[in-house]
């Protein structure tokens, strides 16, 4: 059974991710000045990574570990959406299916998610550490 704030963890997951994937896909479209575009989508998606632990940690008072595992989650949505959107892109562009798009459906999520939980569970155990310790706190 799910937790009062259980459904809530798994809203924010699922926007987060969907986020990620509109990034990606956004900001690949401009052909001009193409690294101050994936710059910027490089810090849209901190902000959401950063929103995402926050919101985990302050507003639904999870552990560390808990909100690292949600939002390394998320990212593996969004790079998973990455990844069938590539495939789609191959298929409808090209004659025969790449099988190696099957690989990038494990890949593309495992090669973000790890590091995105690692950084974010020590970036939630900095921040609850700054929380515990501020006047008023």
């Amino acid at each position: 059974m799910l937790s009062e704030n259980g459904g809530s963890w798994i809203r924010a997951a699922l926007l987060a991710g969907a986020a990620y994937f509109v990034v990606g896909k956004v900001f690949a479209f401009p052909v001009t000045h193409v690294q101050i575009w994936r710059l910027s989508a490089w810090v849209v998606s901190a902000v959401v990574f950063g929103t995402h632990i926050g919101y985990e940690l302050f507003r639904l008072r999870h552990t560390t570990r808990v909100v690292a595992t949600h939002t390394a989650l998320a990212v593996g949505i969004g790079a998973l959406l990455l990844a069938v959107a590539g495939a789609v892109h191959h298929v409808m562009t090209t004659p025969a299916f790449d099988a190696k798009w099957l690989l990038a459906f494990i890949v593309w999520p495992l090669a973000t998610a790890v590091p995105a939980f690692l950084v974010s569970l020590v970036a939630a155990a900095v921040l609850a550490r700054f929380a515990r310790t501020a006047p008023g706190s």
